[in-house]
């Protein structure tokens, strides 16, 4: 036996009343709605969002702020991580901040900032940079590039 021809037993499964079709449904004319009336006609109904005439929900609770879609996501990186993660003399890329995995996703940019030690000369290029960022770089010996 296989999947496909797997089957409900006979008489398990009833058939579906098919409505409105006269003889032998028991449900012919008005098809089990009753006479006239919203409810009764194609589409009837009110939506799941109506309260019986009360204002809704989403009508109730006040509306706060607005989302922007201009807005820059830059993803930041502190000092400390770079001195953890890179040798002497490295050249620090957004390329290989993503290659070594402390950034997943480049989006709008990257901004060094200045938390932490820096005791290696690195050059580091990045869209952005804090002001004690870059002058911790310059301290240790290395460059600051602005991409």
């Amino acid at each position: 036996m296989k999947l496909h021809d797997l089957k409900p037993v006979k008489g398990s499964r009833p058939k579906d009343t098919r409505k409105g079709r006269g003889v032998g449904s028991g449900l012919g004319k008005t098809a089990g709605k009753g006479h006239k009336g919203q409810k009764a006609r194609a589409g009837g109904g009110k939506g799941p969002y109506f309260e019986g005439g009360q204002i809704p929900l989403q009508r109730r609770l006040p509306k706060r702020g607005f989302t922007n879609i201009f807005k820059k996501e830059i993803v930041t990186i502190n000092l400390k991580q770079l001195e953890d993660n890179f040798a002497a003399d490295e050249v620090v890329t957004p390329e290989v901040l993503v290659e070594t995995g402390l950034v997943k996703n480049v989006r709008d940019g990257i901004k060094i900032l200045g938390n932490g030690e820096l005791t290696k000369a690195l050059t580091v290029k990045a869209q952005s940079f804090s002001k004690t960022a870059a002058e911790k770089i310059a301290a240790s010996g290395g460059k600051v590039e602005v991409i």
